[in-house]
């Protein structure tokens, strides 16, 4: 679908790209040729990725343990990518933390673990980029994950509808203000691409996707390719007049039934008992995993 060779020449950030869609976006850019640089904070996890993603596209993937909540070690961060490396030529934001609760249940530390990688985390890692663009006079391209919810919003997961918004108004905001430098800021509202985190945090339950397929107008979720292939695209060279849009890719299930996790409407405390149960459960579980590529 996409010419091979696309990016050569090309240096893209992809943050949270250790994992999930995340991964699976830095797989196609390092297979259309871009040398590919991946952050976030299990460096283990960074690791075992470029590994695999070299062992099968050869190329270059560096990896970068770093907490993007921390705004003067992402900073730093894009300076030691600017020093060893060169200026980066695209940043695609994709770290994001999430988990499905009743907003009445929240603890203000959940909110901020979501809303700190979120919101200031993609706007630390745009600033520290698009600051370096204008000093050296440079064009770039910034694409952000988002979620269809900054249309429709979305019960049960407000931190994450909160800073996905601003977000989606980072986007609009500062393709107005960057246009002239040459820079362009665009954002993807995906639908479900099933991960197995997101899964485990968001659909806490057996058969988590039934009623998702049944609803779609399409009756199917998505497929990785779909995605990887529309990241790629507004990455791409050759539509630079394309900028401040977001794009949703959900074969029209916001269309068709506005907001997700409605359904969790009828839910009774003993089944968000076991949502929460699950959910402490697979976050153990990564820590555990953490610990293991760790210690490798």
């Amino acid at each position: 679908m996409l010419q091979a060779g696309l990016f050569k020449g090309h240096r893209i950030l992809v943050t949270g790209g250790g994992s999930g869609l995340g991964k699976a976006m830095a797989e196609r850019l390092l297979e259309l040729g871009a040398e590919i640089h991946i952050c976030g904070r299990r460096g283990g996890v960074l690791e075992e990725t470029a590994r695999e993603l070299t062992d099968k596209h050869g190329g270059s993937v560096k990896i970068h343990a770093v907490d993007l909540r921390n705004a003067e070690a992402v900073d730093a961060m894009v300076g030691r990518i600017w020093d060893e490396s060169g200026a980066l030529t695209g940043l695609l934001n994709n770290a994001a933390g999430n988990f499905v609760s009743r907003t009445e249940d929240l603890s203000p530390r959940g909110f901020d673990a979501v809303a700190g990688i979120v919101l200031h985390g993609t706007f630390y890692a745009t600033q520290a980029v698009g600051k370096r663009w204008i000093a050296c006079g440079q064009k770039g391209s910034v694409l952000s994950i988002v979620t269809t919810w900054v249309t429709t919003g979305s019960p049960f997961v407000v931190p994450s509808a909160m800073s996905k918004a601003g977000v989606d108004v980072m986007t609009k905001s500062l393709a107005v203000e960057w246009g002239r430098y040459g820079i362009r800021l665009n954002a993807i509202a995906p639908g479900i691409f099933p991960t197995e985190g997101a899964t485990a945090r968001l659909r806490p339950g057996d058969n988590p996707h039934a009623a998702e397929r049944a609803e779609n107008p399409t009756k199917r979720l998505g497929n990785l390719s779909e995605l990887t292939n529309l990241a790629a695209f507004l990455l791409a060279d050759g539509c630079e007049w394309l900028t401040g849009q977001t794009i949703a890719i959900d074969g029209a299930h916001a269309l068709a039934n506005g907001a997700y996790f409605t359904h969790y409407l009828e839910w009774t405390n003993e089944q968000w008992k076991q949502a929460r149960e699950r959910i402490k459960a697979q976050t153990e579980a990564d820590k555990k995993l953490r610990t293991a590529l760790t210690s490798n």
